[in-house]
């Protein structure tokens, strides 16, 4: 099953592409799972103690993923940010080993959405969690985006054309451009 790459914008720490200090994570829409994944590795320049990515780091990935499980629907349009996180650190999260972050929308409210989110090993065992109350940024603080708006739309796939896949997201089979 194909799998649709998220947008990214230039400066966001998790994601922007422009962001010398940032993690330059991508996204994808797993619609089989119905959640958003990313792989990823971090050095030990993200570390606290020797070996452990900084709890911090952890937090930021597992917001960036979780908040993007909203867009499975492919309304990439559909902006929202964090009210409410709760994180729970279950074992240490390794440096220098290839990671899995998911996210899934638990309700969505139109406005408000609740959302969890997990960083697995690749044995799937589970490192941290998370479940966040999300809120939809309003448009007149969207207008103030710029050119962190102008890439993320030069970034977001477009869905075929007679897709139908509704709500559930693309899941037809078509290649997505």
């Amino acid at each position: 099953m194909e799998k649709l790459k998220q947008p990214t914008s230039l400066n966001c720490f998790a994601c922007g592409k422009n962001n010398p200090f940032g993690l330059k994570l991508k996204w994808f829409n797993n619609y089989e799972q119905k959640q958003v994944e990313t792989e990823f590795e971090l050095s030990d320049n993200y570390c606290s103690y020797p070996g452990t990515v900084h709890g911090g780091i952890v937090a930021t990935i597992l917001d960036e993923t979780s908040g993007r499980a909203i867009l499975l629907n492919n309304d990439f349009a559909r902006l929202m940010v964090t009210l409410k996180m709760e994180v729970v650190y279950k074992q240490n999260t390794p440096t220098n080993t290839k990671l899995k972050a998911i996210g899934r929308v638990l309700r969505d409210g139109g406005s408000r959405a609740q959302v969890e989110g997990e960083i697995v090993l690749p044995d799937g065992t589970v490192c941290a969690s998370c479940k966040s109350i999300l809120f939809k940024i309003p448009q007149a603080v969207q207008a103030r985006f710029g050119s962190e708006a102008d890439e993320w739309n030069r970034t977001t796939p477009q869905v075929p054309q007679g897709c139908n896949c509704g709500p559930e997201g693309h899941v037809c089979g078509e290649k997505a451009k």
